[in-house]
């Protein structure tokens, strides 16, 4: 175990073995931090919070001068917030801002410069790239893969292995650096299983992608788009809406 003595640790309920716990890094009272976490220097951890085993937060970014994407310049310290349950072999970078009560699920990957509102749920092996933004009370299931530049409103629902895409010339030409845009889902928002969602394409409120689709237009508040190229297929149904959701209205 390695604690730094620059570290401020407050009542933990248990701290696991060979730990790493760099400078300046504080912990709220009652956290249980599992075996062979890292935790890197500066990171903020709220009340509370559950730590699996393996895990490490508040890693540094690594930039190839091959990458399409800026390189970010100093990203903040890493923030989790109260009560928040973080699984085995999550990886959440420096930068990452996560509010309280969310769960990220195993194996998941939070990078840079992302946001993560309340209630949320990240699900197993979820990716979720640099400089996106996810809203309350969403739900990104089993290895959904979110692009860099993206942003999910409120009351989003990711399906798993849905892919974004964020580059429309596929890393060839210099014109791409010019257009890099990720998707957006605006509030209540849907994508089914499966479904492929290509670069700058946006789900207005409470759209949905079915299982299986390939989007290449926009989706049209509470439509339904089905199919590859996905093309209007009826209406969401009364009964889905958010509002008319009990679990919603608490």
């Amino acid at each position: 175990m390695s604690i730094s003595d620059k570290a401020s640790i407050a009542s933990p309920k248990f701290i696991g073995d060979n730990v790493v716990i760099e400078e300046n890094v504080s912990i709220g009272k009652g956290c249980y931090i599992g075996h062979n976490v890292v935790i890197h220097k500066d990171t903020r951890i709220g009340e509370n919070v559950f730590i699996d085993d393996n895990t490490v937060i508040g890693k540094f970014p690594m930039h190839s001068p091959a990458s399409a994407l800026q390189e970010a310049k100093s990203p903040q310290p890493a923030v989790i917030g109260n009560n928040c349950l973080i699984g085995a072999g999550v990886i959440i970078y420096r930068g990452a801002l996560i509010g309280e009560k969310v769960l990220i699920a195993d194996l998941a990957t939070i990078r840079e410069n992302t946001e993560i509102g309340d209630f949320t749920i990240v699900g197993r092996g979820v990716a979720v790239e640099n400089f996106c933004k996810v809203g309350v009370h969403c739900k990104l299931e089993t290895n959904a893969y979110i692009t860099a530049y993206s942003e999910l409103s409120d009351y989003v629902f990711i399906a798993p292995m849905v892919t974004t895409s964020n580059d429309n010339y596929m890393a060839r030409g210099k014109e791409r650096f010019k257009y890099f845009k990720g998707v957006t889902v605006k509030k209540g928002g849907r994508i089914g299983a499966n479904a492929t969602i290509l670069p700058g394409k946006v789900i207005n409120e409470e759209g949905v992608v079915a299982a299986g689709s390939v989007l290449t237009k926009d989706v049209p508040a509470r439509k339904i788009y089905l199919g590859a190229p996905a093309k209007y297929f009826r209406d969401v149904p009364e009964e889905q809406l958010l509002k008319n959701q009990e679990e919603f209205k608490k």
